[in-house]
Parts: structure tokens; sequence; C-alpha cells
């Protein structure tokens, strides 16, 4: 292959090119080592299967979605470690019973995984378990609270399918010039790519990694069993007495919200109490003395809480989303070169090869979009030009997105979704039906958050093959393939567990990122006039302190900003239990307490522990609501 050079620029910086070929020329070894495998394929697929669950079992209880790309290396990692072992039993019982090699051969895992399947593993189960999943414990759950009535298994595998095709390409553009060029960090990106070099380095260490999280992950799965099947501990102890409980303010046994707050942080954790004790502890007594909340059940009480936290989160990340104005002029200014080449016309590209065809992108938007546009107009009456409008924004929204996660690590999705509602409640003619602008509302932002929050995830795993040298294109066809896997499974499973609108706003799964999506498109549907008087001034007060916390934290000096708290995480807390936050709490100072303790052991274990106990406990739960469901259980 030819090597071209081109002269530096005016100011001696490299060309686009001449990075690109020094990383071809240092780090890519995708032609020398196994990459795009069946077996990493499945095995990602399998896996992703289940963080699809782990994410829809977490995302109804908290709202929050986990990340899975360092889960998904250890996960992966200790799974084919454990498949090597009675591979390698099978093997030498066949040798010694003189059986044939064919027979041998079914082991399956024969040989351990390069560094680069691992890594084609880890793109397979983030797609299956990231891109198809969090749109269904927002928007759809929304949907389903709205119109009291669970959407088609059918209608909804077809409309997540789309949503993720068109995730997934919209990354293609992006990846060459804020991965290959701009060299944008993408944390999560890097410390995937650190865990899998540790994974498969000679030391110890991979070892110990990979134990702590099988160990966790079993404890996590026995205190579900124990709890939830057994019954030998309790559901919830009022440790604040029983009329706490009622309103939440109770201790429940759980590992999973402790490991959460753990993976959270401190700052987020403490923000979360604070909103906790205000709402759980003071207002929602208070209302109910006065009757504004009938019962001190959660159902009724978080319809008046949320209004609050709504306000709060929404005020907060538009004002953030808006401060990241730089971030998102860098995205816009380089749109011209995202869709440039970065040699020209008339010389052979080098890397053309191995990176993602512009055609691939084109077909897959092409398709993606058709789809998301079809089902729109027939499911959910949506007009074809707000549609198209819906996509075309997702594009502006994903490129914002993807940059600001790869300078920040942190993903404004939040603030993509209520955007786009804005946008839509002011475009939204008002001859539709009030169901119908709700739907539309909602659909739209579906539409912009899910594909801009696949994206900025996809590029996440594309820094990781990146930086170990992966050949991008087979990297891309695993993440496609991915999507095919989490559709099926992943819906499937949340139309067991959450069979209609009842299931939904219960002490199981109160979903509040539903809450939150389903508040915002009630709002702008029928005006402030429809919540009680109560609710409207805390609708403004929330709204209120969620510009002024970012505003006083911008204004302290960084090392003082920790007291300031987040108007996420204390908005978040009008939309749960007060016990979801009091755990997540512990956890963050646990895990405080053993950096400040052990910092050696806080590095190596506080990841892999707390992703143990999370993936063991909420697939187990998941496990176990399926059972139920399926009425297997009476």
């Amino acid at each position: 292959m030819t090597e071209l050079v081109q002269k530096p620029t005016a100011d001696g910086r490299q060309t686009p090119l001449e990075i690109e070929m020094k990383w071809y020329r240092e780090v890519y070894r995708g032609d020398d080592m196994k990459q795009l495998t069946l077996r990493a394929v499945v095995m990602g697929g399998f896996l992703g299967c289940l963080m699809s669950l782990v994410n829809i079992y977490v995302g109804l209880k908290t709202g929050w979605g986990l990340g899975v790309a360092i889960t998904a290396c250890i996960l992966s990692f200790s799974i084919w470690k454990v498949l090597r072992i009675f591979s390698e039993a099978w093997m030498r019982m066949c040798r010694g019973m003189n059986l044939p090699a064919w027979v041998a051969r079914l082991g399956f895992a024969t040989s351990d995984m390069t560094i680069l399947e691992n890594n084609c593993m880890q793109s397979t189960a983030s797609s299956a378990g990231y891109s198809t999943g969090g749109t269904m414990v927002s928007a759809i759950a929304a949907w389903m609270l709205i119109n009291e009535r669970s959407m088609g298994t059918g209608l909804l595998m077809i409309w997540v399918f789309f949503l993720a095709v068109l995730g997934v390409t919209l990354a293609i553009p992006m990846k060459r010039q804020m991965i290959n060029i701009e060299q944008l960090k993408f944390p999560s990106g890097i410390a995937a790519a650190e865990t899998l070099k540790s994974l498969h380095g000679t030391g110890e260490g991979a070892t110990r990694s990979a134990a702590s999280l099988g160990i966790a992950a079993g404890l996590g799965g026995l205190i579900a069993v124990f709890r939830d099947i057994v019954g030998w501990i309790p559901a919830l102890l009022p440790v604040f007495g029983k009329r706490a409980a009622a309103c939440t303010v109770a201790f429940e046994p759980s590992a999973l919200m402790i490991a959460a707050g753990a993976i959270m942080g401190l700052h987020t954790a403490t923000s979360m109490l604070i909103g906790a004790v205000l709402c759980w502890g003071i207002l929602v007594p208070i209302m109910h003395h006065h009757g504004i909340i009938a019962t001190l059940e959660y159902r009724e009480m978080v319809q008046w809480t949320l209004w609050g936290g709504v306000s709060c989160m929404v005020t907060s990340g538009l004002l953030n989303f808006g401060m990241q104005w730089r971030t998102a002029l860098r995205a816009f200014s380089g749109l011209k070169t995202i869709f440039s080449k970065a040699v020209p016309a008339s010389e052979e590209d080098p890397l053309a090869r191995i990176e993602v065809p512009p055609s691939w992108f084109l077909a897959g938007a092409t398709f993606g979009t058709i789809g998301v546009v079809t089902i729109a107009y027939i499911a959910f009456d949506m007009p074809i030009w707000m549609s198209l409008l819906a996509v075309v924004m997702s594009f502006f929204l994903a490129l914002v997105a993807c940059r600001a996660t790869g300078e920040t690590d942190t993903t404004p999705v939040g603030a993509m979704g209520k955007v786009t509602q804005l946008f839509y409640g002011a475009i939204t003619p008002r001859s539709f039906a009030g169901p119908i602008r709700k739907n539309v509302n909602l659909m739209a932002a579906c539409i912009t958050a899910g594909v801009a929050d696949s994206s900025a995830d996809l590029l996440i795993d594309l820094k990781s093959g990146y930086l170990l040298g992966a050949n991008a294109r087979k990297q891309f066809i695993a993440q496609f393939s991915g999507i095919f896997f989490g559709t099926i499974f992943a819906v499937g499973a949340f139309q067991i567990i959450i069979p209609d609108a009842s299931h939904l706003g219960t002490d199981k799964f109160p979903a509040p990122a539903a809450q939150t999506w389903r508040g915002v498109a009630e709002l702008l549907s029928t005006g402030l006039h429809s919540i009680h008087p109560t609710a409207q001034w805390a609708l403004l007060i929330g709204g209120l302190l969620g510009i002024a916390l970012p505003l006083i934290s911008r204004a302290l000096p960084e090392k003082k900003r920790w007291m300031v708290p987040s108007p996420m995480g204390l908005g978040m807390a009008f939309t749960f239990h007060f016990f979801y936050a009091f755990n997540m709490f512990l956890g963050a100072l646990i895990a405080v307490g053993l950096e400040k303790w052990k910092p050696k052991a806080a590095e190596d274990y506080t990841i892999p522990v707390a992703s143990g106990f999370i993936a063991g406990e909420s697939l187990v739960g998941v496990g176990i609501a399926l059972v139920y469901a399926l009425g297997w259980v009476g």
C-alpha cells in the first residue's frame, strides 16, 4: 500500500493524513490478529442480552442507564476464561477416551480470545445492551403511562430496531473526525481499553478483577433470591418508623443501589439524599397532612412530587446544554470536515479499507429513516414531516452528544430529549387531540434522544478499538450485529416484565425516567392549570433551583464546587423512593472510605465488585420477575 505524507500545515501541526498514518504504522494490528469472529459476536450478543436486562431493570428502578463498556470487558473475559477451563477438561477427556478430533472441538472455547476479539465482543455487547433498551425505560414507558396500555411486541421490536439502526449508522461519519483526527478523549473508552490490556496481561491483576466480579455477582444474585423468593431477607426495613416507611423513608436490603452509588460518586449521591430528605421526609408528610396527597401510596405521592423534580432537572439540563455552546459550536463547525476526505480526491485513501465507508452510512441512515417515519405515521399518528424533522434533529443533536461525551464523558441525553419535547410542544398544531399531542411529543423526543445516546455510547467502543489497533469496519459490523440480539431479547423481556401500565410507577418499578418524560409531555399538552396550585409552586421553585445551582457552582472555585448540590441528583430524588437515594449514598460513602483507606484496592476492585453486584442482583431479579410474570410460580 502506498504511504502518503502531506506537508505539515503552516503552523507546524500534523495534517489529518499524517495523524492517521502514524496510528496505522504504530498502533494498527487488525491484519495480524483475529478480531471479527463468530465466537466473539455470539458471545458478545449473549452478553449484550444479559446487559440489556440489567439496564432495563436498573432503569425501571432508578431512571439511570449504566454504561456497559467496562463491565462488558470484564464479563466477556471472565466468561470466556470459565468456558476455556471446561473446554480444556472436555478435550482432555476426549483424548483419554480416544474420541475423534471433531468431538473434542465441540468444547467451543478451544483457544484464548485475542484482545481484539474481546473488543469485538465488547462492541457487540454494548450495542445489544445499550442501544436497544434506553428508550424503553423512558419514552416507551411514559407512552404506556399516558395511554394506559402496552405497546404491541411486534411494533415495539420494529420501532426499537430502526432507532438502533439510526443510532449505529449516525456514528459513522463522526468516528474518523472525532477519534482519529481530533483525538477526543472519550474517557470511558480509554478506561475500557486499559481494562482489556490489564486483563490480557500476564500478572495476577486480571484474574483478581475477574474473580472479584464473579464473586460479587454471585452474592448479588443470592441477595435477590433470599429476598424475593425465600423470604429470609425482608423487602424493606422500617428503621425510621412505620409512618416514615409509608413515605418510603426506610432501608431496602439491596446491594444493587449501594453498588450503583459506589460507581456514581459521592457528590451526586449526596445530592440525591438531600433531595430525598426534603421530598419524602418533609414535603410529602406535610402535603398528606393537608389532604393534597390523598394516600401514602407511591403512585399517588409521585403525582405531586414529580413536578418539582422534573422542573429542576429540565432547567438545569437545558442550562448546562446552553453553557456547552462552545462544544456545540465545535461540533457544527466540524460538520464540513466530517464529510470531507482526509486526502485529495486524486489520491488513494490508505485507511479506506479499514474505515467504515460513507456508503454504509447513507444506506443505514436511509433504511432507518424510512422505518422510523413509517412506524411513527402508522402507530403514533405522527405527520411525516414531523418525524422527518425529528430524524434531521437527531443527526445534529447526536453530533453535539458525541462531542460532549468525547470531551466530558457525559452524554446530555436528558437535555436532548427535553429540547425536542419543548420544540415539538411549540410546533405541534393545536388542532391535534390531547392524546395525539402527547404521543407526538414523546415519540419525537424518543427518536432524537435514543439516536443521540446510542451514537455517543458506540463511539466509546470505537475509541477503545482505536487505542487497541482494531479494524473499524469489522468493529462496526460487530456493533450492527448486536442490534439484532438486543432488539429481540430486550423487548421480549420488557414486555413480559411490564405487560401493562399498571406495573409502572409501583414500589417495585417506580420508573422515574418515564415519570419525567410523561410529566413534561402532559404539561406541554394541558398547561399549568391542570396541576394543583402547590405543585405549580413546586414546579416554579424546582425550575429556579435548576438554574441557580449550576450558576452558583460555575461561579465558585473548582475546589469548592462540591458544596453545591447536583440539580440532576436533587431532582431525581423527587421521582423515586427515599430508600433508593439512601442506599446510593451508603454505596458512595463506602467507595470514598475505601479510596481513602486503601487507594490501590479501591482502584482495583471498586468498579469490578460494584459491577458484579449490579449484574448479579439485576439478572436474578429479572429472572424472578419473568418467572412470576409467566405464571411458572403461583
